[in-house]
């Protein structure tokens, strides 16, 4: 006497034309499933990202945060601006930094994330910055959403 279970899946399969043998519909349908739950998730986020908080400083933590933050620089110091995000999401981040009204340096990223992060630009001049406020403008998918000063002195 033979029977027959449907809520086991055997280990091998053999293709017949028009049908699969050894398998039950409903490990198929499972496995179509669990299969597209995976390449939704590999996706990624497609939400808008959210700037958090921008932050300027001398050094960088592990996660791209700043780790010493600074307002005031000397010339040879390396300027860095992390800019926060609190969520999910992707965007394009753009940091412009000027000297009066000359841009300096414009820098852009494509960021993707899972879940709250940091991206960080660095600003550095071979020669040393002139002394003088520098103005820090940080764009998301081309909007302002943040300006800040920051010193350089001798």
């Amino acid at each position: 006497m033979t029977h027959r279970r449907t809520d086991i899946v055997t280990l091998r399969a053999t293709r017949t034309p028009g049908r699969l043998v050894g398998l039950t519909r409903n490990a198929i349908v499972r496995s179509v499933a669990f299969a597209l739950l995976v390449l939704v998730a590999a996706c990624g986020p497609n939400e808008p990202l959210k700037v958090s908080a921008v932050q300027t400083g001398k050094s960088l933590n592990s996660d791209n945060s700043i780790a010493v933050h600074a307002a005031t620089f000397r010339p040879k110091d390396t300027m860095y601006v992390a800019v926060l995000t609190d969520a999910r999401g992707a965007g394009k981040i753009t940091v412009r930094w000027k000297l009066g009204s000359q841009v300096l340096q414009e820098l852009t990223r494509e960021v993707s994330y899972n879940d709250q992060a940091a991206t960080d630009f660095r600003f550095q001049a071979a020669d040393g910055f002139p002394a003088g406020t520098y103005t820090i403008e940080v764009l998301l998918d081309g909007q302002s959403v943040n300006t800040t000063t920051v010193r350089v002195e001798t």
